[in-house]
């Protein structure tokens, strides 16, 4: 709606303030602009320029007066209506008073003003003119109503001719549609899952009745979680979208792509060589891959698993197939060495019996989170200056039923179920947790010092007085991905158990670390930012870029087992392990010797300042209720009475 505009005209600026002022505040309240001039011709630019309710306008004006001034804006159409209230001096003026009414004035005042006069006629106008405004848009509204009532009944001839048509065309585009959903992945414009497998039916029976062959090639790309859990799922789908592309672009325009769901594709290859074929279009779609990804600010580094069958060698029908082709992309993904272009695997018979046993193996472990046959065992971490404990790990078991006692590396290896290594985790973590708890409030052994998990997190005097830094609990999850679940769980149970920062160190394994990304950046400094500790494991066991463990800033680096075992039985064994220490020391990283078995591997891990070493030769993994008298009884490090800690 319009708002009703009022213009002062005066040529002394003061003046002009004066009155701006006295209306300013009733503009507001009532609701219409206030327009000022200084002079006649500048009054007759703004007449042209806006529709005023009322025009106050003072007599005496240089040049054109105001008489002048009324003259010339009632010559103008849209103007010649506006009314005038002329504003003067003089008060006996008869003549010029009578010569503003002839001129087509509304009013006419002396100065002084009073403003309440003023303020109620410039009121009035205002309001007229408001009301004037509305009957004319009510006008414009009637007419346009009008006219497109015409004009509705002008078209509704051609719009009953035209309605057929466009309701044949709106069906034909809505069958298309429908069509396109059912055989396309919304999200990348490749085949579905539905699609693909009409594809394949049909490419069994072309090869049944031509005697020939093809192949099917199921892709999966790397840390697709740990993308979308730690920059989202706008980033993820970006990704997945620029995997489709580059999947796209490695294969013939004849072949097949599809997206089977989540961050599996799918390529159908049909011709002769299909099994040759297959592996020269999977080393491409490995190189293709291989390349960083640019999502928005992210650089994104991810590598495929490719798994293969081949009609009719590997099955009978299409269901078989892909069945087939799964089960080696679970085999490729599993044997991943951490190559810059992923791992790659045929399907052979074996292959069945090992997913049996697989299957079977993952279905027991599940039984035994539930039933109570997990088990975890301590060994300690000794301080080689002191000949102390410093720490204990702790070390996931499986006490099956018919094999006896497994340490996690004989159980794991075969798991591919996230979710089941999720639980692992979580139970490993509260387990731990729990009884670091009792160990620090529950009774202790005769003249031995425990490790000091008190909330404050400080060493307990007497054992700051003996030189005993206090025990820590170090732990390594089952997980192949770091994703941001791990922070919350573990900071939670720390906090639920009182544990104190540095009291926990998180165990790393290199092959974790590889994957150095952004998201991987954001998991390690929560954990850091919590007060975990975070140690590199089995150092020298795959490889791993120096400089991403400066930047990640981990705090402990723990050699290899096999690294230990070379000391004095192959040749350089010693030199070896004294350069991972001194490499160590120059990425400010304490360091951890792990698997030490005799004294002759202790004594050259002293002469080349290991701080700390873990093994047989100090003390087995054994049950949270047999380690700490372990740790007073064995010889190697007597524990002082004067060490005992008293609460």
């Amino acid at each position: 709606m319009q708002i009703p505009k009022v213009l002062l005209v005066n040529d002394d600026p003061a003046s002009l303030f004066a009155l701006e002022s006295l209306l300013a505040a009733e503009a507001d309240r009532r609701g219409y602009e206030l327009h000022t001039a200084v002079s006649g011709e500048d009054a007759l630019r703004a007449v042209l320029r806006h529709e005023f309710a009322v025009i106050l306008l003072d007599v005496s004006m240089p040049g054109m007066d105001g008489f002048d001034t009324a003259d010339a804006i009632r010559s103008h159409p849209r103007a010649s209506a506006v009314p005038i209230i002329f504003i003067t001096a003089h008060y006996a003026d008869e003549v010029n008073r009578l010569r503003a009414y002839q001129n087509g004035a509304a009013d006419y005042l002396f100065t002084p003003l009073v403003p309440q006069i003023v303020q109620a006629k410039v009121a009035v106008f205002t309001e007229l003119a408001r009301k004037t405004m509305q009957l004319r848009d009510q006008a414009d509204e009637l007419h346009k109503l009008n006219q497109s009532l015409r004009a509705q009944r002008q078209q509704e001839m051609e719009r009953i001719g035209h309605e057929l048509e466009q309701e044949m065309a709106e069906r034909q585009q809505a069958e298309r549609r429908a069509a396109e959903l059912q055989t396309r992945d919304n999200l990348t414009g490749l085949l579905n899952r539905r699609s693909l497998v009409q594809q394949l039916e049909h490419a069994v029976a072309t090869a049944d009745r031509q005697r020939g062959e093809f192949a099917l090639l199921f892709v999966n790309i790397s840390r697709f979680r740990q993308v979308n859990d730690s920059l989202g799922h706008e980033v993820g789908d970006e990704l997945l979208r620029h995997v489709a592309a580059r999947l796209s672009a490695a294969v013939r325009v004849s072949d097949v792509v599809a997206r089977l769901g989540g961050d599996e594709f799918a390529v159908l290859i049909e011709g002769n060589g299909a099994g040759a074929n297959a592996a020269r279009v999977a080393h491409k779609i490995g190189q293709a891959h291989a390349r960083p990804f640019d999502i928005g600010i992210h650089r994104l580094k991810n590598v495929s698993s490719i798994g293969i069958a081949l009609y009719p060698q590997d099955a009978d029908n299409a269901q078989q197939l892909m069945k087939h082709a799964d089960l080696a992309l679970s085999h490729a993904r599993a044997s991943h060495a951490g190559g810059d272009e992923g791992s790659l695997k045929f399907f052979h018979d074996e292959l069945n019996q090992l997913e049996r046993e697989r299957e079977l193996w993952t279905s027991e472990l599940r039984l035994a989170l539930v039933s109570g046959q997990l088990e975890v065992l301590y060994q300690p971490q000794v301080d080689l200056a002191s000949g102390r404990a410093s720490g204990v790990e702790a070390q996931l078991h499986w006490r099956h039923p018919h094999q006896g006692l497994l340490a996690a590396p004989r159980f794991l290896a075969d798991i591919q179920d996230r979710a089941l290594l999720d639980r692992l985790d979580a139970w490993l973590i509260g387990a731990a947790c729990a009884q670091a708890a009792l160990w620090r409030d529950g009774p202790r052994p005769p003249g031995l010092s425990l490790p000091d998990f008190n909330a404050g997190g400080g060493a307990p005097a007497s054992s700051v007085a003996a030189g005993r830094a206090p025990l820590h609990l170090s732990l390594r999850l089952a997980t192949t991905q770091l994703h941001t679940e791990i922070p919350a769980r573990l900071l939670a149970e720390m906090r639920k158990h009182r544990l104190p920062a540095g009291s926990i160190t998180l165990q790393l394994g290199e092959a974790l670390l590889r994957a150095h990304n952004e998201a991987i950046e954001g998991v390690l400094h929560q954990l850091q930012s919590g007060g975990v500790r975070l140690a590199l494991d089995d150092f020298g066991h795959a490889h791993f870029s120096l400089a991403t463990c400066r930047k990640l800033g981990l705090d402990q680096m723990r050699i290899d087992a096999g690294f230990v075992r070379n000391i004095g039985t192959v040749e350089g064994g010693s030199d070896m392990v004294a350069a991972i220490v001194h490499l160590a020391r120059a990425l400010g990283m304490e360091v951890l010797a792990l698997g030490v078995q005799n004294q002759s591997q202790l004594a050259v891990l002293q002469t080349v300042d290991c701080e700390q070493y873990q093994g047989e030769l100090f003390c087995p993994p054994l049950p949270a209720q047999e380690v700490l008298p372990a740790l007073h009884l064995n010889g190697h490090t007597p524990l002082p009475q004067e060490d005992f800690v008293n609460e």
